[in-house]
């Protein structure tokens, strides 16, 4: 990464990381799970939808968290 990529993310993850973090209570994985929705319902099947790796990575916290702390069902 170079040095303006960096400054641009810095620049740029206040507003971002308000809608996207590690999971940690209920209350996170509910809004990860609302936020995929909503992502999910923009990108569709659209791999190459600017948002694509966005509903991966929301996909990815959204899964662990859940392997974590939902039990399965019997």
């Amino acid at each position: 990464m170079s040095a303006a990529q960096l400054e641009a993310l810095t620049r740029n993850w206040a507003p971002i990381s308000t809608l996207i973090c590690v999971p940690r209570t209920e209350a996170d994985y509910e809004r990860l799970v609302a936020l995929l929705d909503e992502v999910t319902d923009e990108v569709g099947e659209d791999e190459n939808h600017p948002l694509a790796s966005f509903m991966d990575i929301l996909g990815t916290l959204v899964e662990d968290y859940e392997t974590d702390h939902v039990p399965e069902l019997a």
